[in-house]
């Protein structure tokens, strides 16, 4: 705990110390620049009160400074540098800015540190699994199936199995590329989308007007359905499990039939249907509750 204040009065020692200098430097800047035009005539009188609020400021700053220093505890023994007491003593041209990036050095890994930290305590927090793998299982596992070569009559049995569970989106399924399916979407008037699979798992996603032509590659005309087709391939990357790939698919188009009120639902946010600057509707849906929001409104 002491060390923990310790450290925040050094951090206020120090803030005051580069407040002091940049109202000194403010100073002898002024100094340097002389008399200036918008000084007007009595460009005397103006530019020495000008100079003299200068040097009241640094006054004032001077004297936090004393204070915050006087704040700071005394140490009880010289500091322990280790072996990097030696450094001083260095002569050679090359090692003598050697203390310098040890300094920097030592800054850059703790950081690294700092930030590995954050960074679990994110990671710890995410409950969506993407490997099968478990280094704190004991356990053997037997060995998973591929997701790679499901026969064809099985993917169909999924993608018409989820086709029956909605009235309005209408699922049809083609193979123009051998075996692959390639999954056209209708949902009730309000877009088209096509979705390419690599056997079961999904590979590529674009999503159109409804009165636009359909294809994998050409993006919509229209901005709202660009900015969907992103959200959706954001989607296809969430819901992605190569274990559960019946489960990733059902859950996709259970997040894609939530566009079926694109136009008319209002930003759950804001409580707007168009946003003031995008001119957008609720575009992003999320990927729990289904629930629309602009771009602008998600985060």
């Amino acid at each position: 705990m002491n060390q923990t204040i310790n450290v925040e009065q050094l951090n206020s020692a120090l803030t005051s110390l580069k407040t002091l200098r940049s109202s000194v430097s403010h100073v002898f800047e002024t100094l340097s620049n002389g008399l200036r035009a918008d000084h007007g005539e009595d460009g005397k009188d103006k530019f020495l009160l000008e100079l003299q609020e200068l040097l009241n400021n640094v006054n004032i700053n001077l004297r936090d400074l004393e204070q915050t220093v006087n704040g700071l505890p005394i140490p009880t023994a010289p500091f322990n540098l280790g072996n990097t007491t030696f450094l001083s003593q260095e002569t050679t041209q090359d090692r003598q800015a050697l203390y310098t990036q040890l300094v920097n050095s030592y800054k850059w890994t703790d950081k690294i540190h700092e930030y590995s930290s954050f960074a679990h305590t994110l990671l710890s927090q995410n409950s969506l699994k993407r490997s099968y793998i478990n280094s704190g299982s004991t356990k053997r596992r037997g060995k998973l199936q591929s997701n790679h070569n499901v026969a064809p009559l099985q993917v169909d049995n999924v993608i018409n199995n989820i086709d029956r569970s909605y009235n309005d989106m209408k699922i049809t399924i083609s193979r123009p590329f051998a075996s692959n399916a390639v999954v056209q979407i209708n949902l009730s008037h309000v877009l088209k989308a096509v979705v390419a699979f690599k056997s079961l798992l999904m590979e590529w996603v674009m999503v159109k007007g409804y009165g636009e032509t359909l294809d994998l590659w050409t993006e919509s005309r229209h901005h709202v359905f660009r900015k969907v087709t992103e959200n959706a391939h954001a989607a296809m990357l969430h819901f992605y499990s190569p274990t559960m790939p019946e489960l990733a698919v059902r859950s996709f188009m259970t997040w894609l039939h939530s566009y079926v009120n694109l136009f008319s639902d209002p930003c759950k946010r804001c409580g707007c249907h168009l946003h003031h600057t995008s001119m957008l509707p609720p575009a992003w849906r999320d990927f729990r509750t289904l629930e629309p929001f602009h771009d602008e409104c998600k985060q």
